[in-house]
């Protein structure tokens, strides 16, 4: 595996999203620090946040010694950025999602694939329907993209959801084939350049292709915006950058994935997204990295963290944030505003 180091960014922040005062929104600032101290007690350890309402940043946060300009590893995140490539090269006629995984990839696959093979298509790589009961382990000395191939495939692609990160790295593999491009190099004049997202990183595969499934790198408003471009239908600065009809397929539940209702991993699976409780989704990664797209409260929460309790910092969003919406702006209240402000500049990363 090929990893990158990325350098911390410049300050320069071309295409900032604006700022704004929480309660001139409809968020107080006293619901805010409520959260942000709830945050910083009973979650190990929190790194940002970066709460954005009606278009604006109206709170926004760094653990010491995370800063705006720092990368931070997105993990699982990086999922539904490979998800938007996938969407965008559709609507380029580059593929389908009704594709079949393996012609993708002949001289990789089997002499003579299975039937449950044969059938996989794109869309089963997107929704983490493949058909695989077993994890397929990803070793320096087999191509990645041959030992997807060559893994068995006991369930019918599409019946059976099992979290699989090997098949989003498929979907990189994919899009690269089609493209000629790592996802990287696809997304840059795509998306990561209209919405001002500097230098991105991307780790590889032994074979020079962007993993898909983690390794991605961005700052927290860059996450933000991310999660921004889908809470507006994929329109930025009034231009239609992602199809609509793909932040809808995307967003929305393509398969079920549990049925505890107290559960956010339990709310269904689209592509590359989860859905959430409260009539939310997200993309989501290890230890704790957030987008969280609130279209009920014209919202998007990015967090970063270093925890083991995601769903214990999910339910600190659900219980302070979402009372502190208003659906009105609110008088301003600067003796609150300030008390947030200086609890923010206090807060130091415990790990």
């Amino acid at each position: 595996m090929t990893l990158v180091s990325p350098p911390p960014l410049s300050n320069a922040q071309d295409k900032s999203l604006p700022r704004s005062t929480p309660e001139s929104q409809g968020v107080s600032s006293e619901g805010l620090r409520d959260f942000i101290v709830a945050a910083d007690e009973q979650v190990d350890s929190m790194h940002s946040f970066m709460l954005v309402r009606h278009g604006h940043v109206v709170a926004e946060a760094w653990w010491h010694p995370e800063s705006p300009s720092k990368p931070h590893i997105l993990w699982s995140l990086s999922k539904s950025f490979t998800s938007t490539a996938v969407g965008l090269a559709i609507a380029e006629g580059k593929l389908s999602v009704d594709d079949r995984v393996w012609e993708f990839f002949p001289n990789q696959a089997p002499k003579k694939p299975s039937g449950n093979l044969r059938a996989m298509r794109v869309r089963d790589l997107l929704t983490m329907s493949t058909g695989h009961q077993d994890p397929v382990r990803l070793t320096d000395d087999v191509p990645w993209t041959e030992a997807f191939l060559h893994h068995d495939v006991p369930h019918k692609p599409g019946t059976h959801f099992r979290y699989n990160t090997p098949a989003t790295y498929m979907l990189s593999a994919i899009v690269q084939k089609v493209t000629g491009e790592t996802v990287l190099e696809y997304l840059q004049p795509r998306l990561f350049d209209p919405l001002g997202i500097q230098s991105p990183q991307w780790d590889n595969s032994p074979q020079g292709i962007s993993i898909g499934g983690y390794g991605l790198y961005l700052r927290t408003e860059d996450i933000a915006k991310f999660g921004q471009l889908y809470l507006q239908r994929g329109k930025w600065n009034g231009r239609q950058i992602l199809p609509e009809s793909w932040v809808q397929q995307a967003a929305s539940k393509q398969v079920s994935n549990g049925s505890d209702p107290d559960q956010d991993w339990d709310q269904g699976y689209g592509f590359q997204f989860w859905r959430c409780r409260h009539g939310a989704y997200r993309g989501d990664g290890k230890d704790g990295q957030f987008c969280v797209v609130l279209p009920e409260q014209d919202a998007v929460i990015a967090i970063t963290a270093n925890t083991r309790d995601m769903q214990g910092e999910l339910n600190i969003v659900w219980d302070y944030l979402l009372p502190a919406f208003k659906d009105h702006p609110l008088s301003e209240n600067p003796q609150q505003l300030d008390r947030l402000n200086e609890t923010i500049a206090k807060l130091k990363a415990s790990r």
